[in-house]
């Protein structure tokens, strides 16, 4: 319920990302590090590269302004380091939720 109060009353510190965004952020730091966390930090920045495609066509710019952008709206506690988050970030054009295809 503190999450609501907080919500309502909190400004959108990054309008071209939006309020989900930065909600989601605030729940990523809130968990421990592990795979869950890091895995949130690889949907949360494949959400904000598909919205910064919108405000931004330099797709090269996009990549690494995403990863900057989350370590600001996260005050420094999202680091994205992890293994699965270098590999999305190398290969902007791969989906990090895909399944891989046998055969």
């Amino acid at each position: 319920m503190a999450l609501e109060l907080k919500r309502k009353t909190e400004p959108v510190k990054m309008r071209n990302y939006g309020r989900i965004v930065q909600d989601m952020i605030r729940y990523a730091t809130s968990l421990a590090p592990g795979i869950e966390r890091d895995s949130l930090e690889v949907y949360i920045a494949h959400c904000m590269r598909q919205r910064n495609m919108v405000w931004n066509r330099d797709q090269d710019a996009g990549v690494n302004r995403v990863k900057e952008d989350i370590i600001r709206l996260s005050n420094g506690q999202l680091r994205c380091v992890s293994p699965v988050f270098e590999r999305f970030m190398t290969n902007p054009n791969a989906s990090p939720m895909a399944k891989k295809k046998k055969g």
